[in-house]
């Protein structure tokens, strides 16, 4: 118990004399000890890295799952150390509303037969955008809160260490500074004490007789000659000097420890610190991983669309009296329409070999994605290429004559970037 309250005392004195260096410090009535340029860059650089980091880590967590609430769930589950219930992707529960309104309207039906292949291809999608949201959080999310929770608390005690190792140096310094003081004024006062007193002995010797010359060898003092040379002792006032001498001494240990106790910590800081540069290196390849898993979730969600987009584009003819890529004129004439469908495909690749470029001119597109023609009066497309596109009167908008070389065929605007 006796330790114990010592201890206490001890740790008390301890912060009160820090709380006192601080505040003196803020006044500007106390000296601070400044750190290097070097490592003032370092906690620069850590404080700047923490703070990017915690925002872009909120960030990237409101993209990947937008409901705050799933969010709160999650970080819940996460706190008591339990696996999170699986919960189906917006794009899948819209696939599965719409397979289930397809059994009510029929299968066969022309609606129903659509709705369950869209309802497939949302369910595709929402599978890709699962395994997305995975590979994100492990490859990317992972890493920055790693980061937050472990290494940066860490780097954040130290530096609070260091700060009150510094509090203690720069207090050790006041009060060495202090004791210095107080011992040359001391001295000072001793020698003026001394003076002063030697000069009324002298007085006082000048009334006395000098027993040294008139007395014999054994004689003794009197009492009264002996109590008068007593009452001024040569050496007076050293006491005081003594004392803060003493206390410099102190003071000057107590320093030197606590320099040693500084600059160790200060080292230990110095090499977390310098670790930010390597926590730089591990994020940025976690970035080129995350890129390269939302690459991927894009391309794959555009495949499925595509396939999509052709797989409804070739059964709607069924349906409407005209084709997505048809030409409106084509189905103007009642014989046309009678025709069948080699018939009309065959007419339509009549068109397109006859077609000329208007006299208006023409332009130059850049291909944005990749296009497999859904027909021979199509034109297959290749990302990133150049190509030669125009227009033709009666001709849907949505469409373009596209030329490459010798090839000519039709080409969705929605692929093109028109350049002139």
């Amino acid at each position: 118990m006796d330790f114990s309250v010592k201890k206490l005392a001890s740790d008390a004195g301890v912060f009160f004399s820090r709380a006192v260096q601080f505040t003196q410090e803020n006044l500007g009535q106390a000296e601070k000890t400044e750190l290097d340029a070097h490592f003032e860059n370092l906690l620069a650089r850590a404080d700047c890295t923490k703070n990017w980091t915690e925002k872009i880590f909120r960030q990237t967590e409101y993209l990947l799952q937008p409901n705050p609430s799933a969010r709160i769930e999650e970080f819940l589950y996460e706190k008591l150390d339990r696996k999170a219930p699986s919960r189906p992707t917006n794009a899948e529960l819209l696939g599965h509303y719409m397979l289930e309104a397809a059994k009510d309207f029929g299968p066969g039906t022309p609606y129903g037969s659509t709705l369950i292949k869209v309802g497939e291809c949302q369910q595709r999608l929402g599978g890709a955008e699962r395994e997305f949201l995975q590979t994100s959080a492990i490859s990317f999310l992972t890493p920055l809160r790693n980061f937050l929770e472990g290494d940066w608390r860490t780097i954040s005690k130290e530096r609070r260490l260091l700060e009150n190792r510094r509090l203690d140096l720069d207090a050790c310094k006041a009060r060495l500074k202090k004791a210095k003081a107080a011992e040359a004024k001391a001295a000072c006062e001793g020698e003026t004490q001394v003076s002063s007193r030697n000069g009324l002995f002298g007085l006082c010797l000048q009334a006395v007789p000098d027993f040294q010359e008139t007395r014999p060898r054994n004689y003794v003092l009197s009492a009264s000659a002996s109590a008068t040379v007593s009452l001024f002792p040569f050496p007076c006032g050293h006491g005081l000097p003594q004392l803060w001498s003493e206390e410099v001494d102190k003071a000057e240990h107590e320093l030197r420890v606590a320099q040693t106790e500084f600059d160790r910590q200060a080292e230990v800081t110095r090499l977390l610190l310098e670790g930010i540069s390597s926590t730089h290196v591990n994020h940025l390849r976690c970035l080129h991983e995350f890129v390269e898993a939302q690459t991927a979730y894009y391309n794959q969600c555009h495949r499925v669309m595509m396939e999509l987009h052709k797989e409804l584009g070739s059964s709607s003819a069924d349906v409407f009296s005209s084709n997505f890529g048809r030409n409106p004129s084509a189905s103007a004439d009642p014989d046309a329409s009678a025709e069948s469908p080699t018939a009309a495909l065959e007419t339509d690749v009549l068109q397109i070999e006859e077609v000329q470029p208007p006299a208006s001119g023409t332009r130059k597109a850049k291909v944005l994605y990749d296009y497999d023609a859904a027909d021979t009066s199509e034109m297959s497309l290749l990302a990133d290429e150049l190509i030669t596109v125009y227009t033709v009167p009666g001709m849907d908008s949505d469409w373009l004559i596209g030329e490459r070389g010798n090839q000519k065929g039709k080409v969705p605007v929605t692929y093109l970037e028109l350049l002139s």
